[in-house]
């Protein structure tokens, strides 16, 4: 009954990757119960796990499925740690029982947290600082408000008096909201961090698993794994142009490693997006001058465009036709939203309107020695789903 009552509310929740996960453990140690076999193990997890990504094997790159099974997988090593060593009584006295519930969800949300973060930073390019403290004040919350009035709705449901339940639970929900709002009102709640490359989520979420998955102190190596990858933080390198598929939007890395936007209103998202993965809050981003020259001298403009100055390289930034043929004479890298029908003499590097419309978005890294340019299509490889348009 409890597993026809848990499927049905997963269809009621709307089956999402965390709910067929939970739906798939909770009825693996209902059954467990049952026959009287250990219900919470790696096995249970795994066993969720094949079952979803044979399902919906897309999954498995989804933040949805890595958060949620991070979260689960390490809990469970961390558990079985402790209970191994078996650190005090299960039944405490009365009195200390609520300390050890509040004690229980401080450790499980640690836990938690230091499992999810290298998938957040990689999805999210951010962090949240003061979770422990929201989940003290919001689980105990959910477990003994918000739960029973649910279960209170689901009965009352036949008779047509679920709102009874309903109204009871939606002031918990409530609470909750305001509970998440006060906290990220907090200065620092949320940590700004750059962009990790695949490769290094790919060397944590494999330490992170030797870690969780054997019992031996070989176990202990997964950690030269993970500080690899979160090494790979400390070598971040933000591109100095970044111009997106329409022309209609440049950003520049300023003299101080701030990013300068051309516009806070065009392309309004792809900006956000280019901030948050250099680590950038949106509110500290730099004035681009529409006439003269920027605070740091990095960038002078007209009506025409502007010129780009940094690492020795002079950068045309070309929004008007009327200056291609100027910028072709002095500039050594072009970035045009609009055609460049001249040839350049003094450009090494051209990227126009065509370049744009053929590749979309393009992002140029500058060094002593030239430039290193990447553009979406390129790094999204020969795939059928990707669009290319006619050279």
């Amino acid at each position: 009954m409890a597993i026809l009552g848990a499927f049905s509310y997963a269809v009621m929740a709307g089956a999402t990757v965390p709910t067929q996960r939970a739906f798939l453990m909770i009825g693996l140690v209902l059954l467990a119960v049952l026959f009287d076999r250990q219900g919470i193990s790696m096995r249970l997890v795994a066993w969720a796990a094949t079952a979803i990504l044979l399902l919906r094997p897309e999954s498995l790159l989804g933040a949805s499925f890595q958060l949620s099974f991070a979260a689960v997988i390490a809990l469970i090593a961390a558990y079985e740690y402790l209970k191994e060593r078996d650190l005090g009584p299960e039944y405490a006295a009365i009195w200390r029982r609520p300390l050890r519930y509040v004690g229980g969800v401080a450790l499980t949300t640690i836990i938690a947290t230091i499992a999810t973060a290298p998938f957040a930073i990689y999805h999210f390019n951010q962090m949240a600082q003061f979770g422990l403290i929201a989940n003290v004040l919001a689980v105990p919350l959910t477990a003994i408000w918000i739960m029973p009035f649910a279960i209170l709705s689901f009965l009352l449901m036949p008779f047509g008096l679920s709102e009874i339940g309903l109204q009871l639970m939606g002031w918990g929900v409530g609470g909750i909201i305001d509970i998440a709002n006060w906290i990220a009102s907090w200065e620092g709640s949320v940590l700004m961090v750059p962009a990790m490359p695949i490769w290094a989520l790919v060397a944590i979420g494999l330490g992170g698993l030797w870690i969780s998955i054997w019992q031996q102190n070989w176990r202990l190596l997964g950690g030269g794994a993970i500080a690899l990858g979160l090494g790979s933080l400390i070598f971040f390198q933000a591109p100095d142009i970044v111009v997106d598929e329409r022309g209609k939007l440049f950003a520049v890395q300023g003299t101080n490693g701030v990013l300068h936007l051309s516009s806070k209103r065009v392309s309004k998202f792809s900006g956000q997006i280019w901030l948050r993965r250099v680590g950038q809050q949106i509110d500290t981003q730099q004035n681009w001058p529409k006439q003269g020259f920027s605070a740091d001298n990095s960038l002078i403009c007209d009506r025409l465009g502007c010129i780009y100055n940094n690492k020795g390289h002079k950068v045309a930034l070309i929004t008007d036709v009327q200056a291609v043929p100027e910028d072709c004479q002095a500039a050594d890298i072009i970035v045009s939203a609009v055609p460049v029908p001249y040839f350049c003499p003094s450009a090494k590097i051209v990227i126009d309107w065509f370049d744009l419309w053929r590749k979309g978005a393009h992002a140029i890294w500058l060094t002593e020695n030239g430039a290193v340019v990447e553009d979406v299509n390129t790094k999204r490889g020969r795939r059928p789903w990707v669009l290319r348009r006619q050279e």
